[in-house]
């Protein structure tokens, strides 16, 4: 498989892993998942993880898993490589596990004793992808094996955090975002 070719699959098949956190923060608020629970004398995970807002990633995730399937056939034929349509399970792994390991990792921040919208560099710009894979993995593990091959993967862990950091940034300097990470 071409270095391009590789590239494009791998953006395509993470794209429903890759919106669900900003579809969450656009219609988050609401009652937040730890419902103002303490650990430690730390919250469990704070007010920017809610119930609303990880259903509204979820799926929305999901969607567009649908909506990339049907259009898989004709980006194929204008793009010259061969993106994959996504298999319910995939669908569900992908968006599901990106909202867990965002989840996950306002957990972990809270541990270390950062506050909301604090840097942790490494795990910001992977969290959702540490999860989703496995997820994906276990859910539609054919359609899992048949996509994300190792080369897909290194594209992957690669290309996720310098997309981040940089539709943070862009964000940022919209006034959508309070900091640039």
């Amino acid at each position: 498989m071409a270095v391009l070719e590789t590239v494009v699959i791998a953006f395509w098949a993470m794209l429903p892993a890759y919106v669900p956190n900003n579809a969450a923060v656009l219609a988050g608020g609401g009652r937040p998942i730890d419902g103002g629970r303490t650990w430690g004398e730390k919250r469990v995970l704070g007010d920017g993880k809610t119930w609303r807002g990880t259903a509204a990633g979820i799926l929305a995730g999901v969607a567009l898993a649908a909506v990339l399937t049907y259009l898989a056939p004709t980006v194929s034929d204008l793009v010259g490589v061969d993106v994959p349509g996504f298999v319910p399970g995939a669908a569900v792994g992908l968006a599901a596990g990106a909202m867990l390991g965002d989840i996950l990792a306002s957990f972990l921040k809270r541990r270390t004793g950062r506050q909301r919208g604090a840097m942790f560099p490494g795990l910001d710009q992977l969290d959702f992808v540490v999860v989703s894979l496995p997820l994906t993995a276990l859910l539609a593990t054919e359609w899992f094996l048949e996509v994300f091959t190792l080369g897909v993967i290194l594209v992957v862990v690669v290309l996720t955090p310098i997309l981040h950091v940089t539709t943070n940034v862009i964000a940022y300097k919209l006034g959508l975002k309070n900091e640039p990470w």
